[in-house]
């Protein structure tokens, strides 16, 4: 993924949250032969795949077995949300598995308590994690890694939790002094004014870090932005971070609700994928024909 970015190209992720959707994002192909060339392990599909909130209550080793099935079945590079990180001493640990696994980057987020999923906003108490005890998990992170190839991004969630522009710039400039390699800015605002002014005054500290200071941005919600648009702001990778869980959760509802009502699945047929399609993917990918 770093040699992506240092070529230049804009690296395009979508979330993962099983080995069959991963097999569905390397195989997806745009109107253009447009295609993704990362993935996303998120914290919150994750947990909503297992019925639970988007608290951490998901543990690190629960997340790497579904980090794993992904990459077992693909080829494309990922990046892991690593919520808060937990404390310097765990964060040492989650870095040696996830390199050890193929991961390329880590993400985690500058908040501490118990974690509130970013887009409540201020709906939610939002807690800011003290800056010095951050960058000592983004160091000792750092420290973990064993190849120059891994990578960590501190997530700055200040404009989440109403701070403002200034005091996310701080602690974009103390993440990169602390070694980060980039930051990921979020928002949950239907538009991207404020992430492309916290961009305008980020691209002019980030030469003062040659190699780093690469930018995630994730449009869940300021949507209306096209990636074309993102990239000419300064913006490195760019994450679609919860769509086909979103997708398929509405399809399989109307599917339970149609087999209930009439008494039988013929009404979904054509609605559904054929099972022989599933086995034919999933042969396809172990390259026995």
């Amino acid at each position: 993924m770093k040699q992506m970015i240092q070529r230049g190209e804009l690296v395009r992720a979508i979330e993962c949250h099983s080995g069959l959707t991963g097999l569905l994002v390397e195989a997806a192909r745009g109107a253009n032969d447009e295609r993704f060339n990362a993935t996303w392990s998120s914290s919150l599909t994750s947990s909503t795949t297992k019925g639970k909130p988007d608290i951490e209550t998901v543990n690190t080793t629960d997340r790497l077995d579904i980090v794993q099935d992904v990459l077992e079945v693909t080829t494309l590079p990922m990046v892991y949300d690593g919520d808060t990180g937990g404390l310097p001493e765990l964060f040492h640990f989650t870095v040696r598995s996830l390199e050890r696994l193929g991961v390329s980057a880590c993400v985690i987020e500058d908040k501490s308590g118990l974690k509130q999923n970013s887009l409540f906003g201020t709906e939610r108490k939002q807690q800011l994690e003290d800056v010095d005890t951050f960058c000592e998990k983004i160091k000792a992170g750092k420290k973990a890694q064993v190849t120059d190839d891994f990578m960590i991004f501190a997530r700055m969630e200040s404009l989440i939790a109403g701070y403002g522009q200034a005091e996310c710039l701080r602690r974009s400039k103390a993440s990169l002094d602390a070694g980060a390699d980039g930051i990921m800015i979020h928002s949950k605002l239907k538009e991207p004014s404020e992430i492309l002014e916290f961009l305008g005054e980020y691209n002019k500290l980030r030469g003062n870090y040659p190699g780093r200071g690469y930018v995630i941005a994730v449009p869940s919600t300021y949507n209306c932005i096209t990636e074309a648009e993102l990239r000419s702001a300064g913006v490195d990778i760019v994450i679609h971070a919860n769509q086909l869980l979103r997708a398929a959760y509405p399809a399989m509802k109307r599917t339970a609700e149609s087999i209930l009502t009439h008494g039988r699945s013929l009404e979904v047929d054509k609605e559904i994928l054929p099972v022989k399609d599933i086995l034919r993917l999933i042969d396809d990918n172990t390259g026995m024909q």
